[in-house]
């Protein structure tokens, strides 16, 4: 694992470009509720400080990890690392940073999603310790609260490869 990577809190006013971009390059997005910008927005009006990014040394930003926690469980979701450096650690220090995070908060347990038969993810993080639990995901989405996707952006979909669930 690379024991060099710079994470630190995500700020919109220096990352937001850059993981929006990382975003639509390693996700794709399928859905409205998905497309980065208003993830983005959403996240930072929760501002809970459990966003990262990491950087390369001249400060491009190369990962990311958004984090959940209500108390009990912990959640990870959008962890993205820029296709040219999976592989070297990145992804493995931004779940370290975003475990011992949610460890300091006192989670007891932490969960994810991976889109079915993402063997590569899978196999990821369960080189992490994570491993399949027999549950359902269920989820219902509010559509009041999405706005309407323009046709620009669902142009711009892609099937999400190399990532965990954005659903």
């Amino acid at each position: 694992m690379k024991s060099d990577v710079q994470i630190m809190p995500y700020d919109s006013i220096t990352h937001q470009a850059a993981a929006i971009n990382l975003w639509e390059d390693v996700f794709g997005y399928e859905t409205a509720h998905n497309e980065p910008r208003l993830v983005l927005q959403k996240k930072e009006a929760v501002d809970d400080g459990l966003f990262f990014v990491s950087l390369s040394e001249t400060g491009k930003v190369t990962g990311t990890v958004m984090c959940g926690y209500d108390g009990h469980r912990g959640w990870i979701y959008s962890l993205a690392v820029s296709p040219e450096l999976q592989g070297s650690g990145i992804g493995s220090a931004l779940m370290n940073h975003a475990e011992k995070t949610l460890e300091e908060l006192g989670c007891m347990k932490i969960n994810l999603q991976i889109v079915e038969n993402n063997k590569e993810v899978q196999a990821f993080y369960e080189k992490l310790g994570f491993s399949t639990e027999k549950r359902i995901s269920m989820g219902k989405r509010i559509e009041p609260n999405i706005p309407k996707v323009k046709q620009s952006v669902a142009s711009k979909i892609s099937s999400p490869e190399g990532s965990t669930s954005q659903d």
